[in-house]
């Protein structure tokens, strides 16, 4: 029987560590092996009683461990721009961000409160503006931004023709765009921070193919009841042929903490098909190798969403 992989954490005590999408799964499991390192960890979350229950889980693991929520609807700018001006305020320095939180497939059309195709304006949109006004307190930090991909950034485009997908939408191809983007984002993030020195190491990572509640019953994006995907996944997981949340976490936690790694670097498992399996350097997915496409989402982005992604970005203040 094959050994579940694991990787060793270094000691994060003194780091402070923002983790989206830490009320349950991946990103909660992720968020518990931080604390269990030592970092302070911040939580912004969309719903407070599973932002509640997570934290009562996280020092329930690690007693005494120090963290605290936050709000955060990344399908708002506005609440975006919020937290951004609260941690501000705060001005303490974020050595780790970790952009995990995401929405998958909506069976129908749906949009942001600011009119974005909501995949495209919650997984990548409300992340660019995030990191944007989190921008002076990372370049602090001399931070490590990973942002958590998926498989399905392997094939598909962005549509740069109906970049909200308009006329034609499609949730499958709409989640493929969203994390194209945000992974040519990733990128375009370290090359910004090497030219002009802002000491921020961006990574990648995926977490292959696990049961979580992205492609659960979904009501606030218009799901009723679990996709026919997920209950394949969750066989899959219990043969042992896909990753458990324990496992799936893995690449994103390497990819954050691990020394080896370097920026620009993607990270996810290294079992058949990369479903499974301990963390490890991955090529590139084809939609992701363009740096002039890079360098065209991430203008875009900045235009959509109205905060500049520069050394002056919003209450540049390096506390």
């Amino acid at each position: 029987m094959s050994r579940t992989p694991d990787i060793s954490v270094p000691d994060l005590t003194g780091r402070r560590a923002v983790v989206t999408g830490a009320s349950d799964g991946v990103g909660l499991g992720l968020a518990a092996r931080l604390a269990a390192a030592g970092a302070e960890l911040v939580l912004p979350v969309r719903n407070p009683r599973k932002g509640q229950a997570a934290v009562a889980a996280i020092r329930e693991r690690t007693p005494g461990a120090e963290v605290s929520l936050r709000e955060l609807d990344l399908s708002s700018l506005a609440s975006v721009a919020a937290l951004g001006a609260a941690l501000r305020a705060e001005g303490r320095p974020i050595h780790l961000l970790v952009n995990n939180a995401g929405v998958m497939t909506p069976p129908d059309r749906q949009t942001t409160a600011d009119g974005f195709e909501l995949q495209f304006g919650t997984n990548h949109l409300g992340h660019v503006a995030l990191v944007a006004h989190l921008l002076p307190l990372l370049r602090a930090g001399r931070a490590r931004v990973t942002s958590q991909l998926s498989i399905a950034a392997r094939s598909g485009s962005i549509h740069w023709d109906d970049l909200q997908l308009e006329r034609s939408y499609d949730g499958g191809a709409a989640y493929a765009q969203s994390k194209i983007a945000f992974g040519l984002f990733a990128l375009e993030l370290g090359r910004r921070s090497r030219a002009g020195g802002w000491g921020i190491t961006s990574t990648l990572s995926h977490p292959g193919v696990v049961p979580t509640n992205l492609l659960a019953a979904r009501p606030e994006v218009g799901r009723d009841r679990d996709t026919p995907q997920i209950a394949v996944i969750r066989t899959l997981s219990r043969w042992g042929l896909a990753g458990t949340v324990g496992t799936a976490l893995l690449p994103a936690l390497y990819a954050a903490t691990s020394p080896e790694v370097h920026d620009g670097g993607f990270y996810g498992p290294n079992g058949l098909g990369q479903v499974r399996g301990a963390p490890a350097e991955q090529r590139l997915y084809r939609p992701l190798r363009s740096a002039e496409e890079a360098a065209r989402v991430w203008e875009v982005s900045q235009e959509l969403t109205g905060v500049p992604l520069d050394a002056g970005a919003p209450g540049a203040r390096q506390g």
